[in-house]
């Protein structure tokens, strides 16, 4: 079993930033990768990013490359989004995934474990 812990979310005004983390705890030591996921009201659940675990190497969906940036601190099984130029489209609960196996990042049915998500709200 693994648990997964988000934090960081909040209010912020439209160009600001937030650092979102996730931290992992139980069976961490076999995990593929982490993924973030967002899911504004009345829209389906989509794919922000992702790191593997082992080597860092990070995916990001087109509408957030160039602003956001996952980062990891396995010493603390620990996920990072750094989301900067925020839009009001941002505005979403964020969730934090864990994949225990190799599969294709932006699909939530890779994912084993869910963290229970942070509001981030941004105001124009």
């Amino acid at each position: 079993q693994v648990q997964l812990v988000e934090s960081g979310g909040g209010l912020v005004q439209a160009g600001g930033s937030l650092r979102l983390s996730c931290a992992a705890s139980g069976r961490t030591f076999s995990m593929y990768a982490m993924g973030w996921f967002r899911q504004a009201p009345g829209k389906e659940r989509e794919a922000v990013g992702a790191i593997s675990w082992s080597i860092g190497r990070t995916y990001y969906a087109d509408s957030v490359k160039g602003r956001f940036t996952i980062s990891r601190d396995n010493a603390k099984n620990t996920v990072y989004l750094q989301m900067n130029s925020l839009k009001p489209e941002d505005t979403a609960v964020y969730s934090c995934a864990a994949a225990f196996s190799s599969s294709w990042w932006g699909e939530r049915t890779s994912y084993d474990y869910w963290g229970q998500g942070t509001q981030v709200t941004v105001s124009s």
